[in-house]
């Protein structure tokens, strides 16, 4: 560099000496030179060009009517959820199902060894066929009884006639007696003839007596034979409660036995099982599996109590005997953001508020063709709870938050940036309603906010939604 200075300055000095009448002039460019070499020497910097205008994306503020959505926190449930208990005490034997799969109602799940429920059940059938027999044999004791008391009338029957003609021969002896012991005072029959009829008459009271005594044995046997006839019902009546009491022990362990095949109640998926072969498992047991029905499926989020008499008041929620909730539509947002295709539906609303939240808990049913959803997933549910008149909008990538407060870039006339805190209210879509802060018709940076700061320049482009 002072090489060069030297170079020129003595070229300067031999032009000066040529040139005399161009000294002024020379000299000023020799100052004008040296200034600029002296200013490079001290700094290599290059000087700096005005800095350009930022370029940012914007849209100008629209006002129009919007649905206004509401979010909740939504869990996923089955429609039926079908715990797959051991009703019987057992090993358990095999499995018969694919974990995860669709199962139909009646589809054999586990099965548990059934050889102690068979035994059970041979013995209790062993038992029936004993008191069976018990009982024809009572029945034939009937018969026999019966049998007896019909000889036994009959030999009442032959007994009081026996009597009866005992009785008539009795009368007619003692009639000749009367007649013959006048006569034979009279000498008008001889003494034998009387002997012969008080001896007659004697001897038709003994057959009377004896026909009396036969009526009584008649009597008593018939007696005996009816109570033969009692005792044989009454075995018949024992026979019969104990055969009733052996088949109801065979139709439990029927039932027990046929506990031992485990089906599914309902159709549905089915869980991992949550026993294995081998295991001994009771009727204490934890479920072997749950069996859940999934198409639809039912969605489970939370109203606070203050959003659920909004509802009430806009007749969301219908108030009448024997209805749940109004059909508006629901959307689910799945937990990666996507919108589940199926619009659902509000299902029903819990009977009470919880006094520990102050929330009440819904339910919102969607369709799920091909099993997509499954119990326990997390979501979002959206709804259009109500609309908004007049709402400026502006796309919720143009507004950012700040310890709680929230602000959009506004770009003036003269393209500077103006940082203005707004009001934000309920969301539409992508967009965010401003409650205040923001005129219709005013331009807000949508991308780019990041690079810019109050009072800067920029370049403003139109804004394409995605």
């Amino acid at each position: 560099m002072q090489k060069e200075l030297r170079k020129i300055l003595t070229t300067l000095q031999n032009a000066l000496l040529r040139h005399k009448l161009l000294v002024s002039v020379i000299a000023g460019v020799t100052v004008a030179v040296l200034g600029a070499f002296i200013v490079a020497g001290r700094s290599n910097k290059p000087a700096q060009a005005a800095p350009r205008p930022l370029d940012v994306e914007v849209i100008r503020v629209e006002q129009k009517e919007v649905p206004v959505y509401s979010e909740w926190v939504g869990t996923t449930e089955g429609m039926v959820n079908a715990d797959i208990k051991a009703q019987v005490t057992g090993y358990l034997l095999r499995q018969n199902y694919q974990e995860g799969s669709l199962v139909k109602k009646g589809q054999l799940l586990f099965e548990v060894d059934p050889r102690p429920f068979q035994a059970i059940l041979g013995q209790a059938n062993g038992q029936v066929a004993q008191f069976q027999g018990q009982l024809e044999q009572a029945n034939s004791q009937v018969l026999q009884a019966e049998a007896q008391v019909a000889q036994a009338n009959a030999q009442l029957l032959q007994a009081q006639a026996q009597l009866t003609q005992a009785q008539a021969n009795q009368v007619k002896t003692q009639l000749d007696v009367n007649k013959y012991a006048p006569l034979a005072e009279q000498k008008a029959v001889t003494q034998q003839d009387l002997d012969n009829a008080v001896q007659a008459n004697l001897v038709a009271k003994a057959q009377v007596e004896a026909a009396r005594a036969g009526v009584e044995t008649a009597r008593a046997q018939l007696r005996a034979a009816n109570a033969q006839i009692g005792t044989a019902k009454a075995a018949i009546a024992t026979a019969k409660g104990q055969i009733e009491n052996a088949r109801a022990a065979v139709r439990t362990a029927e039932l027990n036995l046929s506990f031992t095949r485990i089906i599914s109640p309902i159709d549905g998926i089915a869980g991992i099982a949550q026993a294995q072969v081998g295991n001994l498992i009771s009727t204490t047991s934890a479920p072997l599996t749950t069996v859940s029905t999934v198409d639809p499926i039912k969605v489970f989020f939370t109203l606070s109590e203050q959003q659920y008499l909004k509802f009430t008041k806009r007749n969301l929620i219908e108030a009448r005997r024997g209805a749940s909730v109004v059909q508006i539509e629901l959307e689910l947002i799945l937990s990666d953001g996507t919108a589940y295709p199926e619009k659902g539906s509000f299902f029903f609303a819990d009977r009470q508020v919880d006094q520990k939240t102050g929330a009440i808990r819904m339910a919102g049913i969607f369709p799920n063709p091909g099993n997509v959803l499954r119990p326990g997933q997390f979501g979002r549910v959206r709804a259009v709870t109500a609309t908004k008149p007049a709402a400026l909008l502006v796309p919720q990538r143009a507004v950012s938050e700040l310890q709680g407060s929230y602000q959009v870039a506004v770009v003036g006339a003269d393209n500077k940036i103006e940082m203005r805190t707004v009001k934000v209210g309920e969301r539409s879509g992508s967009e965010w309603v401003i409650e205040e802060g923001l005129k219709a018709g005013e331009t807000v940076v949508v991308e780019g906010t990041q690079k810019i700061k109050p009072g800067a320049v920029v370049n403003p482009k139109p804004y394409t939604k995605v």
